[in-house]
């Protein structure tokens, strides 16, 4: 029997620190601190023209009023999309983006990279 797989849900500080997403050359509109792309026109365009590991898709939170950040091409609840540096081959993760604007203690971001470490090598072991 397979048991569901829950993603591993970590703050937004390690998403930025681990995929490190930029701001695409092409983008014309300025969401999420310039690095967002948007959900319609040229923006979409370059979205569904880039490999999807490298997209992640922010979306609103049906409980409260915290982002989150999720792997892939989404189109349920979406604000924008975000193009990262590094993939994230399908990995079972969601970011949290808190309305509250908090960050990571130094000892917190590493604790959370490792476990996108673990979670990448047991990925690896699987295939």
């Amino acid at each position: 029997m397979e048991f569901p797989i829950e993603p591993l849900i970590l703050h937004e500080d390690a998403f930025y620190e681990y995929f490190k997403p930029y701001r695409h050359p092409k983008t014309q509109h300025n969401i999420l601190g310039g690095i967002g792309l948007e959900t319609f026109g040229n923006d979409y365009e370059i979205v569904r023209s880039l490999d999807p590991e490298y997209v992640w898709t922010v979306v609103e939170g049906g409980d409260g009023d915290d982002l989150w950040i999720t792997p892939g091409i989404s189109r349920i609840n979406r604000i924008c999309y975000l193009v990262t540096a590094n993939p994230h081959r399908w990995l079972e993760v969601d970011f949290r983006c808190s309305c509250r604007m908090t960050s990571l203690t130094p000892l917190g971001l590493k604790r959370q990279i490792n476990k996108l470490h673990r979670a990448q090598l047991l990925r690896k072991e699987d295939k």
